[in-house]
């Protein structure tokens, strides 16, 4: 069986595979347990770890960490209201409703063509701005770590450009898997080697703190906390990929605590981790955390791991911006050409963004709150709210507020940090 779509909604339904469609697995698995970990763990867990000790020194070590529980915890939270969200909508259609396998989908399902339109273009914005930023990360790490002054002579183009254009025919290969569960062991390998490369740095963080133990703050002033609280929710990633590894979760009345499980243990990971690398440097941490190790092997080793690791996710960072795409101009079909279009863009756009921290940050601090906060309490709340006492409708009412009004605020501060250096 594979999914196709129907044509008098936009959404998907299990159906039988037809010869127009051969690319469709006949014979799909659903994921276990521990593939549905893997898949929550890698499309959570991004490059935005290595700003985390950064953040810590500004923000202060005991508010950084308060920060990142506290965003984990609501973060969790309104995946989940999307999860409730969908599974009411379908059991109240019954056996006639469509399967809603997408961000989008609900959106459609809750606010029709407005609401999925919106949806779609901030998950195209924010999946795809991830996947831009692991392409520069990846080329600029490996020409420091190579030192390839002498290849961009031969060549005559930055190293830069050498490495995005070697990576694209590898990424058009991995973009070519057609479900998430194929994916999973491309999952699995990426989060050994991440953690593995975290690990060595959080070894190097003690000993450099154990001999040279700098001053550090607890709390670093309220104004750094808007600037904490854009990287914490850029750092928990990957709200557009929950439906879609919930419909693939072979388990799913158990889906809910393997999230809580996988979101636990980042939570856990992401505080070591910041505060081990703001214990080690203090004042002296760099905004990406593996500057500070310097060049030499185990600085190396962890920056090609981080690579491989981002490699590996950009597959999976993309499959919403490729469902999206598919489903507006193929039919939600698969389609291997309008995969490989949609690559080479993201290619194109790393090799002519100049400073990627700043249109991050811009992302961030707006798409991802809206996204992660403001619409799932939203679409709760109006499929719901005949049902909720006023304890639910304010906490639903509440978060909507508080994420409208600090994506303005992020979205201020991140445009006015833009303005400021270009001036």
């Amino acid at each position: 069986m594979g999914f196709e779509k129907e044509a008098s909604s936009s959404s998907y339904t299990l159906a039988l595979p037809d010869e127009t469609s051969p690319l469709l697995p006949k014979h799909p698995t659903l994921s276990s347990i521990p593939k549905t970990f893997a898949n929550v763990f890698i499309a959570i867990v991004g490059a935005g770890v290595l700003g985390l000790p950064y953040t810590y020194m500004k923000t202060g070590w005991l508010a950084g960490l308060l920060m990142i529980f506290s965003v984990a915890g609501l973060t969790y939270y309104c995946m989940m209201l999307l999860v409730y969200t969908r599974r009411r909508i379908e059991e109240s259609g019954g056996s006639t409703k469509s399967k809603i396998t997408s961000f989008g989908d609900l959106g459609f399902a809750v606010c029709g063509p407005v609401g999925k339109f919106s949806v779609d273009a901030m998950i195209v914005l924010s999946q795809a701005g991830f996947c831009v930023s692991y392409v520069i990360f990846i080329a600029n790490t490996l020409a420091n770590v190579f030192n390839s002054v002498e290849l961009s002579q031969i060549l005559g183009t930055s190293p830069k450009v050498v490495y995005i254009w070697g990576m694209f025919p590898f990424q058009l290969g991995l973009n070519s898997i057609p479900t998430l569960t194929h994916l999973a062991p491309l999952s699995i390998f990426a989060d050994v080697v991440d953690i593995g490369a975290m690990g060595v740095v959080m070894v190097e963080d003690v000993m450099v703190f154990l001999k040279d133990r700098p001053v550090l703050e607890a709390f670093g002033g309220f104004s750094a906390l808007f600037y904490g609280l854009g990287v914490a929710v850029y750092a928990f990633e990957g709200i557009g990929m929950v439906l879609p590894l919930e419909s693939e979760t072979a388990d799913k009345k158990n889906f809910g605590k393997v999230l809580g499980l996988s979101m636990g243990f980042i939570s856990l990971m992401y505080g070591s981790f910041g505060a081990l690398g703001y214990f080690a440097f203090g004042q002296e941490t760099r905004d990406i955390i593996t500057i500070n190790l310097g060049n030499g092997l185990i600085s190396g080793l962890v920056q090609m791991g981080l690579c491989i690791n981002l490699f590996f996710t950009f597959p999976l960072m993309m499959n919403p911006v490729h469902e999206v795409f598919e489903r507006r101009f193929w039919g939600g079909r698969f389609c291997l050409w309008l995969r490989w279009v949609v690559v080479l863009s993201v290619c194109l756009v790393a090799l002519l963004v100049p400073n990627f921290a700043d249109f991050l940050s811009l992302v961030g601090s707006s798409v991802c709150i809206v996204l992660g906060f403001v619409l799932p309490a939203l679409f709760h709340l109006i499929v719901f709210k005949e049902d909720m006492d006023w304890k639910g409708v304010s906490l639903d009412v509440g978060i909507v507020v508080l994420g409208a009004a600090f994506a303005v605020t992020g979205t201020y501060s991140s445009l006015m940090e833009i303005f400021s250096v270009k001036g």
